[in-house]
């Protein structure tokens, strides 16, 4: 992904137009919660910014069917991965982990 793909939308279209795929190749291979496939209308939602995933492990799916990084995607949908939302952290945990991370985005800015 490069840095033109600001939005989750976005990224995905550029990773499945990548891969030679039209919206029903990739919808095929993300499952909704009942493990229906999504429909190539959601995906062009998704695509156009007018929807978001509707789970994390959708986001999962999107990222390993495109070969994304998940964290990009989950960086990308405004969300935590389940691995750092399942350690349970307090507020202050919460906030200091925001300034750090914040820290060194303004000294790799200066970089």
């Amino acid at each position: 992904m490069g840095p033109n793909e600001k939005t989750f939308g976005s990224a995905i279209s550029v990773a499945r137009k990548a891969k030679g795929w039209a919206l029903k190749d990739l919808a095929a291979r993300v499952r909704r919660e009942d493990d229906e496939p999504i429909s190539p209308q959601y995906l062009n939602d998704i695509e156009h910014d007018r929807r978001s995933p509707s789970s994390d492990r959708m986001v999962q799916q999107f990222a390993d069917a495109l070969g994304i990084d998940r964290d990009w995607l989950y960086y990308l949908a405004g969300r935590f991965p389940d691995d750092i939302r399942d350690k349970k952290l307090s507020q202050k945990q919460v906030s200091e982990m925001m300034v750090a991370f914040r820290r060194k985005l303004d000294k790799g800015a200066g970089s």
